[in-house]
């Protein structure tokens, strides 16, 4: 099947906005980018991991981070507000492995720590554009590296 939004093109304008909410935010895109690329590991979106890298290097992010993404506990790379930013990046995105919130207060409390609520409204929408995409990429089977026609 074609994308869905080949099919119904009217479905990006809102994507449009969403995405010029989130930059409104007043996240670092370099953050940004991190957040989009965790959650599309995560859920095993190979276009979006592969639009991901591309986007994160553009932002101007380090090969050491983006060699290390998936691993960024163990990664000496990243910030307090970067891990803040992937664990709830994670959180946000992996919703059934928790009993009780969604969010771990903790998680929250990290992520409060390092940014505003405008900020987090940046994230979470990030979040869950993302996992947006890689729900309708994953489903369709869409392959990396392949432009429309």
């Amino acid at each position: 099947m074609k994308s869905p939004a080949q099919v119904l093109p009217d479905v990006m304008k809102g994507v449009q906005h969403l995405f010029a909410a989130m930059h409104q935010g007043g996240v670092p895109q370099e953050i940004l980018e991190l957040v989009h690329l965790r959650a599309s590991q995560i859920n095993g979106c190979s276009v979006c991991v592969y639009g991901g890298v591309a986007s994160a290097k553009k932002a101007g992010m380090s090969d050491d981070k983006l060699h290390t993404v998936a691993a960024w506990h163990e990664s000496p790379f990243f910030t307090d507000a970067e891990r803040a930013a992937l664990a709830l990046a994670e959180s946000a995105t992996r919703l059934a492995d928790h009993t009780g919130k969604a969010v771990p207060d903790e998680i929250w409390d990290a992520a409060a720590d390092h940014f505003d609520e405008k900020q987090l409204a940046a994230i979470i929408l990030m979040v869950a554009t993302t996992n947006f995409f890689n729900r309708i990429n994953a489903t369709i089977e869409e392959p990396a590296g392949v432009t429309w026609s």
